[in-house]
């Protein structure tokens, strides 16, 4: 198996061979991300592909689960990702599931009848940058896509009977905006209603856009307990049905799970309870965080 340079996966992706099939991003303009920046975007041959679908096979037993990296690659065209699936199905028999990322323009780009088509090939959960549902944050953090086409690109893949999981970013708009950024990204999720939601926190990455901001103090990072109150007050709008919540990414400083609305109370009590005390000592410290 051949990788090129950082690989990164979600979490839940911890027990699945990863099959790079792109390389970086093919947006890579986000304000905050570093994860591709020394990356330039291209689709990997479909017979290099094959040739490590085909060396796993014989050296990797018993694969159940598969995840397509780099950043996006359900940019890939239909008719290559339906024989990257068919070929994986056919090389390990015990296959059960196939994720990948995807932009909200990869998505959109895509006729429903083509996730319908790749769902029916054995593309199970799509994972989607969500970040904010902030319009102005949206252009501020060079997303690429609007409110708007967030919502459909969203919708598409639930329509289509593919898994939704999606992440957001706590803190993403600053001290400045960080009610806007909370009721807006909470008020998209109910339009969304994913399957799961990943709840990561801000980290300012030397090299990016945003740790220029940062230097030049033109956005203030909210401290860790202003993070909590802002999860609070994105909570609290939720609608959202049979959801799986997480906040339990290494950049979390404190860890939070449940199922969205059974658990909403017991998620908002706790967040309450930890930022009434001010006691910073049930906090991740900043030393432990990590991407």
């Amino acid at each position: 198996m051949r990788y090129e340079g950082a690989v990164y996966r979600p979490p839940s992706e911890a027990g699945s061979l990863i099959l790079q099939v792109t390389l970086g991003c093919s947006h890579n303009r986000c304000t905050f991300c570093v994860s591709y920046i020394d990356k330039k975007f291209r689709e990997r041959n479909i017979e290099e592909i094959f040739e490590d679908i085909e060396y796993s096979s014989s050296h990797v037993k018993g694969v159940q689960r598969v995840f397509l990296a780099d950043g996006n690659a359900m940019v890939m065209d239909t008719a290559k990702l339906q024989a990257i699936l068919d070929k994986l199905y056919e090389a390990f028999p015990r296959l059960e599931r196939v994720g990948i990322y995807a932009t909200p323009q990869d998505l959109l780009h895509k006729e429903k009848e083509e996730l319908v088509q790749l769902r029916e090939a054995g593309l199970n959960i799509v994972y989607m940058g969500v970040e904010t549902g902030n319009e102005e944050l949206l252009a501020w953090i060079r997303k690429g896509a609007t409110r708007a086409e967030v919502s459909e690109a969203g919708r598409r893949a639930r329509e289509a009977g593919l898994v939704l999981s999606v992440t957001v970013i706590n803190g993403l708009g600053g001290l400045e905006k960080m009610v806007e950024h909370a009721y807006d990204t909470a008020t998209l999720l109910n339009e969304i209603g994913p399957d799961y939601l990943g709840l990561l926190t801000l980290m300012v990455c030397q090299g990016t856009p945003l740790a220029r901001q940062v230097e030049k103090n033109l956005f203030q990072v909210p401290g860790p307990m202003e993070m909590l109150r802002e999860i609070e007050m994105m909570i609290e709008p939720l609608e959202l049905s049979n959801c799986v919540f997480r906040c339990n990414h290494a950049s979390n400083y404190l860890p939070l799970k449940g199922t969205l609305p059974q658990d909403k109370q017991k998620l908002l009590e706790t967040l309450r309870s930890v930022h009434r005390s001010g006691d910073t000592r049930a906090l991740r410290p900043e030393f432990l965080r990590g991407l």
